[in-house]
């Protein structure tokens, strides 16, 4: 890892703060951007279909999110793990980590896909209305096809992880960018029927809502296989032979990957049971329409800070196994609050252009448009605090402190979110709008607890 630095007159050495934080981000900022772009094509994509392929594509997103926690609390344990050993210069203990690390979540994959299936048959019937049985199907096909993706994403997750654990976070910004590149080719060869763009007739599948989780399952093995390969060229070494794991590395993984399931859980079921709510209002199909576009907008403000996160997690965890934690708590606010500065100036034009950009993702119906320009308008007034709940939340979890973000979610998602979220839709009778509010009411509070827990100090003493 890069370090910028002054040489003082006294001979020490004083670290740029700024610098060492950015120079481990922007590419994970580029990474996450690209993500946004990925989800903006994917939605657009989707957008140009029937709208119950809109309805079951966000309806489905309950699914999608919970099973990918697990893919992505293991990469946060392998983060930790890989991390403080990194810092403490233990190469043997970097490859053990990232391999242990590996075995588990590619079984965890398997296991998941299986899962998947069966929460495809079932979870259609509770998330979408009654009267609208082809969104039912379409979602059913959907989250099945999306479940052949998981023992991918679980290698993709780990292997990120790791890489950013040695201060590696360009060479997952270029392994997402040919993800996303595979991923936007086959929607458009899937998705839709042969037809001619430009005069030229382009072959298609016109498989519709079926295509598009074909398209992403596809891409995301091409992807996995790509970092497997790329392994050797690392001090990880081989990837490719994987042996059982040992129980005194499963305990170590399970302390620092089962705080953050269950927070991933949490959040993905009060989102579920947040979206049941949805079920009820006025317009019901409309506003779950809109949740995956208000979502994918969303991102477009809080993912540089997700990528400041991830470059928190990092740093903090190489500075504990140096032994300096006044190093990782200072990286840590740094972080922290440039999070914040990017997220409130992202925040303001899409405040602004909401109504256009989400005419702009879906054409097809100005009601669901409307909807999601207003619930991404509720969500910017707070986003910057968002910004701070996620750094402070990498940087706890960096330390291996994984306990302290569940809290924070469950705090503020099941105590707060849910029932302010049921009394303002239903009984006060705002609908959709009350829903909104307390999404963005709550992700104000969570930044609040993150900075609070961060600042109390107790991750470090946390041993991984």
């Amino acid at each position: 890892m890069a370090i910028a630095a002054e040489v003082l007159d006294r001979g020490t050495v004083r670290e740029n703060a700024t610098k060492i934080v950015w120079t481990l981000a922007w590419p994970a900022v580029a990474l996450n951007s690209l993500a946004v772009i990925n989800n903006l094509l994917d939605t657009g994509f989707v957008g140009r279909l029937a709208p119950a392929a809109i309805t079951a594509q966000g309806a489905s997103l309950v699914v999608v999110f919970l099973l990918f926690q697990v893919a992505f609390a293991l990469g946060t344990a392998a983060t930790a793990l890989v991390s403080r050993a990194f810092g403490a210069d233990d190469h043997n203990e970097v490859r053990l980590a990232t391999k242990e690390c590996l075995c588990i979540s590619l079984l965890l994959g398997i296991g998941l896909t299986a899962v998947c299936a069966l929460l495809g048959v079932l979870v259609p019937h509770i998330m979408i209305p009654a009267n609208n049985p082809e969104a039912m199907h379409l979602m059913t096909t959907y989250v099945v096809i999306y479940g052949l993706s998981l023992p991918a994403q679980h290698i993709i997750q780990v292997l990120a992880g790791s890489l950013r654990g040695v201060g590696d976070t360009k060479s997952p910004m270029w392994f997402s960018g040919l993800q996303i590149v595979l991923h936007m080719t086959f929607n458009f060869l899937l998705i839709f029927p042969t037809r001619k763009v430009l005069g030229v007739t382009v072959p298609g599948a016109g498989i519709g809502l079926a295509g598009a989780g074909c398209a992403f399952a596809l891409s995301s093995w091409v992807s996995a296989l790509v970092y497997m390969g790329y392994g050797r060229s690392t001090e990880f070494g081989s990837l490719w032979r994987l042996s059982k794991p040992t129980m005194e590395w499963l305990r170590r993984i399970v302390r620092i990957a089962l705080p953050a399931s269950i927070m991933g859980i949490v959040r993905t079921l009060a989102m579920g049971v947040f979206m049941f709510v949805l079920r009820f209002v006025p317009d019901a199909s409309e506003a779950l329409a809109a949740v995956r576009g208000g979502f994918t907008i969303e991102s477009i403000m809080f993912m540089p800070g997700l990528g400041l996160s991830m470059a928190a997690a990092a740093l903090v965890g190489q500075s504990l196994g140096m032994g300096k934690p006044d190093r990782a708590e200072k990286l840590g606010w740094v972080a922290g609050h440039y999070s914040a500065l990017v997220v409130l100036c992202l925040s303001i034009p899409i405040f602004i252009f909401a109504p256009a950009i989400a005419n702009l993702l879906v054409p097809s119906d100005p009601q669901i448009a409307r909807e999601m320009a207003t619930m991404m308008r509720f969500m910017c007034t707070t986003e910057f605090l968002f910004g701070y709940s996620m750094v402070m939340s990498g940087a706890l979890q960096g330390a291996g402190d994984t306990v302290s973000p569940m809290w924070i979610t469950i705090i503020c998602l099941w105590g707060l979110r849910v029932p302010l979220a049921f009394i303002l839709a239903l009984p006060v009778g705002l609908g959709a709008s009350g829903a909104w509010i307390s999404m963005a009411l709550t992700q104000g509070i969570a930044g609040l607890m993150g900075i609070w827990f961060f600042k109390r100090g107790g991750w470090k003493t946390v041993k991984v």
